[in-house]
């Protein structure tokens, strides 16, 4: 199998390169569903107190295995966050029998267990490991790639990968791509920023919403079908820096790999 550098860019949305088509077709992509979800609301499981402060919605529809493996106590749920003190959705997944792995750079040691099912990691995750040659790497080198993270724990598969990781989602969901790692992962629920381009993505504005849009794409080509998406009204509506195209800075979005029965 053939390493991957790169993904493959869409072509351009306009004869010529334009941010006003790329932004378009970027922002009714994502707020389009492309597969339907009935029960996408955590509410259902018993064990959930109030609601999460945001939307994460899972798809628990019996035609795919998240609800299942739920039920037999067989899920896995890998959260990465920075800082983030809204751990609702994580709780109420333990609650409901799932393995939960929180990963956050922020926590005071480096592996806390709490109750049965819930464990916070002092890593972060990246698009690329450490530089074993560079030696304050070595002293603070708790940034690993997900696929790395996956082999140290003996994990095959994550039945929910959820991120909210402050713009660093987009380099991080290249990696998965690159790396098929995203193979591995059952339903991603991710908050995207597009208020800048986000760490390391480089080029002008239309450059940088073609690379998201691509991206996107290269999900879809692997399966994943968008379920729900959800524009955060609480944040600043900016796209790429302006006040343009009614977007919001960020939205959360939702994902099942339908190759998961």
């Amino acid at each position: 199998q053939t390493v991957r550098w790169h993904i493959e860019l869409q072509p351009w949305a306009s004869p010529t390169p334009s941010l006003n088509y790329e932004a378009s077709r970027f922002l009714k992509y994502i707020s389009t569903s492309q597969i339907s979800c009935e029960h996408t609301n955590l509410n259902s499981l018993k064990g959930f107190s109030e609601t999460a402060k945001k939307p994460w919605s899972v798809c628990l529809d019996e035609r795919f295995s998240l609800i299942h493996r739920i039920r037999s106590k067989q899920c896995r749920l890998y959260s990465l966050g920075l800082g983030n003190d809204d751990n609702q959705f994580e709780l109420s997944m333990a609650n409901s029998g799932c393995e939960v792995h929180r990963f956050d750079p922020s926590i005071k040691s480096a592996h806390i267990q709490e109750g049965r099912h819930l464990w916070y990691h002092r890593l972060s995750i990246d698009w690329r490991d450490p530089n074993p040659a560079i030696a304050a790497h070595k002293l603070h080198s708790n940034t690993k790639k997900l696929g790395t993270v996956l082999n140290e724990f003996g994990h095959q598969k994550i039945d929910v990968l959820k991120a909210d990781v402050e713009s660093a989602e987009w380099k991080i969901l290249e990696n998965l791509i690159l790396e098929d790692v995203v193979e591995q992962i059952g339903q991603l629920v991710f908050e995207v920023h597009i208020h800048w381009p986000g760490f390391e993505v480089s080029g002008n504005d239309s450059t940088v919403v073609r690379y998201w849009y691509s991206l996107l794409r290269e999900l879809e080509l692997k399966d994943f079908r968008l379920f729900h998406t959800y524009k955060d009204l609480s944040k600043p509506q900016m796209f790429l820096k302006k006040e343009a195209f009614n977007a919001s800075s960020c939205y959360t979005l939702s994902w099942v790999n339908t190759r998961w029965k």
